[in-house]
């Protein structure tokens, strides 16, 4: 989904040529992946984060184009709407000082961003949902301003029939609304972890991610508000779920945002054939590349937002890589409880892909997904089934579990001491104090009877101090 395009519209014609491309290029995934041609090379990590532009109202700032273009920074890039950008980092070897590495780069962009927002009246904000967007902030006029959108909306809505999305969330209270184009999507934002992978390892750590997935989730809600309206720890999740949904799928499971379906079994390949035996075409921009770049395949995995998706990419010298995408992480509440959470995600991952007896075998892809909607909806509080199909609160389970295993597969990576025990001790703080930031967010409004202007301004405050939200002040 990140390559511009030239046009909107398509005929049949063009989808045709489209799957016959697709065709050609999963034949030569399963023929590469058959002869071991993927990388060996593994355990590199990256990130993306999504945030929001300002103004000084705390009402979002459709200012997007001219602050890339003041920017002017290629690892800043657009979003969905005018009022959001993603920042990249690089990707790094998963040792040393990497989180720290991580850590530097991202405060380095960051601040980068926030002095050309300033220039502009508006300020970078990263949290999951904005308490402040408004329904009527996302609308088509507040679209970023290139094409790819533009389909995507024509496209969902073309095989709705023309028929409005529905919203449905049944959280702490209710929300229930109609929208009438795939703007509702903007109100999310992440920040997403990629985990490169040797071939011969990538199944042991995207069916690990999965499992990860329901822990990861409940350290880290920060989105529990949309349209005034208090619903789960992570709204984001059903939200996005609803908000680009085609009906092609009965199955929940199938549906184009989804925890998907089962663990993989043995290859990547097999996310890859799925996407093109349960999902229609939605964008066939026709890609002059050889097939070897898997340009078609790439853009159509790129429209299917699994939370834990497998990514081709290629290292520097050419050769094809597989990468896990942890889309489950919400923005925020500060760079130092993100990079933290990336930590988390890397070292559970590392520990439950190394077991000597995949847990996988033991441990049902029913209850990894049943952990990762409760997470979701109750954070730490959440009840969740552990590999020994114990049932405990989350917080326990992190406090008790889930941290060594972090701890133990951190080690193994070879991540030094020092970012070790920064990055779990905060997040053992958080967790034993409770406060996420969605916890925060809801304590904050229910002390001050505060509405979302008061709220997103004292949380903006405590954002610009960099201190982890487990140590934010009410």
């Amino acid at each position: 989904m990140g390559q511009e395009i030239n046009q909107t519209q398509f005929d049949d014609q063009v989808f045709s040529e489209y799957r016959c491309r697709l065709s050609r290029e999963i034949a030569l995934l399963e023929e590469q992946l058959s002869h071991g041609i993927f990388s060996a090379i593994g355990e590199i990590g990256g990130y993306e984060l999504e945030s929001w532009l300002v103004d000084h109202n705390y009402f979002p700032s459709p200012i997007n184009q001219a602050f890339l273009t003041r920017l002017n920074n290629p690892l800043v890039v657009h979003e969905l709407s005018r009022f959001n950008v993603e920042l990249n980092g690089a990707p790094m070897p998963l040792k040393g000082n990497a989180l720290s590495a991580m850590a530097f780069e991202l405060n380095q962009n960051w601040l980068e961003c926030q002095e050309v927002a300033h220039q502009m009246d508006s300020v970078l904000m990263m949290i999951g949902i904005l308490p402040t967007v408004r329904q009527s902030d996302l609308c088509l006029a507040n679209m970023s301003e290139l094409k790819r959108y533009r389909a995507l909306n024509e496209q969902v809505f073309k095989r709705r029939c023309g028929r409005p999305l529905r919203i449905c969330i049944h959280g702490r209270e209710h929300l229930d609304i109609v929208h009438p184009d795939v703007m509702l999507e903007a109100a999310a934002t992440s920040f997403q972890v990629h985990l490169q992978s040797a071939q011969r390892d990538a199944v042991r750590y995207f069916n690990a991610s999965i499992i990860a997935a329901g822990p990861l989730m409940a350290a880290s809600g920060n989105s529990p508000l949309l349209f005034d309206t208090d619903l789960w720890d992570e709204t984001r999740i059903p939200l996005f779920e609803q908000s680009v949904e085609i009906g092609d799928q009965p199955q929940p499971e199938n549906r184009r945002v989804s925890f998907g379906c089962g663990y993989v079994r043995d290859s990547l390949f097999e996310c890859f054939a799925e996407n093109i035996a349960h999902h229609d075409v939605l964008l066939p921009i026709l890609i002059d590349s050889p097939p070897q770049q898997f340009a078609h395949l790439r853009l159509h995995n790129g429209t299917i937002w699994r939370w834990i998706r497998p990514l081709i990419g290629f290292d520097p010298d050419g050769t094809p890589h597989f990468r896990i995408e942890q889309r489950v992480l919400p923005a925020g509440p500060t760079i130092a409880d993100m990079i933290s959470n990336a930590a988390l995600f890397f070292g559970l991952t590392r520990y439950l892909a190394t077991l000597r007896e995949p847990p996988e075998a033991l441990f049902g892809f029913a209850q990894a997904r049943d952990n990762f909607y409760a997470a979701a909806r109750n954070g730490l509080q959440a009840k969740l089934t552990w590999l020994d199909n114990s049932t405990i609160e989350a917080r326990v389970l992190l406090l008790e579990e889930i941290l060594p295993m972090a701890r133990q597969g951190l080690e193994t990576l070879g991540i030094g001491k020092t970012d070790i025990d920064r990055n779990l001790g905060i997040l053992e703080s958080r967790i034993k104090s409770g406060q996420t930031g969605s916890t925060w967010q809801r304590a904050y409004c229910e002390k001050y009877r505060a509405d979302s202007l008061h709220l997103v301004a004292a949380y903006l405050e405590q954002q610009r101090s960099g201190s982890p939200v487990h140590e934010w002040a009410l």
